[in-house]
């Protein structure tokens, strides 16, 4: 009798570790995209804070008495500057070098002074700059929408900040491939899957 119920212990065991080694790749599979998933999401969370946080700031500045003026579209590498702010929000969280992102910032104060394109018309507009060598291509600041034939000098001009930002999963499986694939931004050369997310925010300057 013992050496039955001892026969039926040693049979479960072999069964459970059966079923754990048949389990494991759809837990890893599930596991590994749960990271890419989250992965992709603070990305999205990223490149969206970044093209509104430096496009309020584009407009607003330091928003203090003694420091009425604008802050400058660029370089990157002044800690002031709209692009700046930007490029820290897009690459902060999530080390990444800066090849992987773009910035373009329209405003008047892109230089020459004043930023501003086709003064005295219906198609005036800011000023456009990007950062040289970065990825993506960016459509132009519009007019705004106020100006009409007897309002060629608004009170308000449009600036625009443009943020790009490649994305590659940390993980290559399979099924999150297939889906980022399915997304017209999404690439796959060399096998390996980058996706280019855009973002923009148009906001009012007041002249």
């Amino acid at each position: 009798m013992k050496m039955k119920i001892l026969k039926l212990v040693r049979d479960n065991s072999g069964q459970a570790l059966l079923e754990t080694v048949l389990l494991m790749p759809l837990l890893l599979l599930i596991v590994l995209n749960a990271v890419n998933f989250g992965y992709f999401f603070l990305m999205a969370l990223n490149i969206t804070s970044a093209s509104r946080s430096s496009g309020l700031y584009s407009i607003m500045g330091g928003a203090t008495p003694s420091a009425i003026a604008l802050p400058k579209g660029f370089p990157t590498a002044t800690t002031t500057t709209v692009s700046y702010l930007a490029l820290q929000d897009l690459t902060g969280a999530v080390f990444s070098p800066s090849t992987m992102a773009g910035v373009q910032v329209c405003s008047s104060s892109i230089p020459p002074s004043p930023g501003i394109l086709n003064v005295g018309t219906l198609n005036m507009q800011t000023r456009c700059q990007r950062d040289p060598g970065s990825i993506g291509s960016f459509p132009p600041a519009e007019p705004d929408p106020e100006l009409n034939a007897g309002n060629t000098a608004p009170a308000f001009l449009l600036n625009r900040v443009d943020v790009a930002y490649q994305f590659s999963p940390p993980i290559p499986t399979l099924p999150f491939n297939v889906l980022a694939l399915a997304a017209l931004n999404c690439v796959s050369p060399g096998g390996i899957v980058t996706c280019t997310f855009y973002r923009h925010v148009v906001m009012r300057e007041m002249q």
